[in-house]
């Protein structure tokens, strides 16, 4: 009788030797390509010693965050550079909790006052909804402008198949 190879699982104690950290840069970046990516990386699915129940994923930077771009046809706006006509439709619903406590802003309004939650609340979706998922979201730092502020955990660049396939150019 042939010996069968069991499935190996990750233990919550050997994920604390696998942690990566990568820094990507967003500007130009489709927001749904690139969250699909970032995605991947805090869940750990870009590793062979995924495992589904444990938080075996790396943590990412991303610096120029107000610099992601949504897919559709060019517009012209005077404070948005990557403007554009799914971004134009695009809305944020929030809920207070209350009755008739729901609030609609457009992805405009987003940007203007917390560029960082759109890509935020792109990657939240994309996680698992459980403590897990948010344990997860807490390794996605994500910063306004080219500087961050995790030089100390050496952060490296996202690999070349990782990143999205497509960006866009600012013209």
């Amino acid at each position: 009788m042939p010996m069968l190879a069991k499935t190996w699982m990750a233990k919550t104690e050997q994920t604390d030797d696998l942690r990566d950290w990568f820094v990507v840069d967003g500007e130009g970046q489709i927001v749904g390509r690139l969250a699909t990516q970032i995605a991947t990386v805090l869940m750990g699915k870009h590793k062979a010693t995924y495992t589904p129940h444990i938080d075996c994923g790396g943590a990412v930077v991303v610096v120029n965050v107000e610099k992601v771009a949504f897919t559709g046809g060019e517009m012209v706006h005077p404070e948005v550079p990557y403007y554009s006509t799914k971004m134009a439709k695009k809305s944020y619903d929030s809920y207070s909790g209350f009755p008739g406590g729901r609030r609609v802003r457009s992805a405009v309004n987003v940007w203007q006052t917390a560029p960082e939650r759109i890509l935020s609340e792109a990657v939240r979706r994309m996680l698992p909804k459980s403590k897990l998922g948010r344990q997860m979201l807490k390794k996605l730092k994500l910063f306004v402008g080219p500087e961050h502020t995790h030089q100390a955990q050496q952060p490296v660049d996202f690999p070349a198949y990782l990143m999205p396939k497509r960006s866009r150019k600012l013209s």
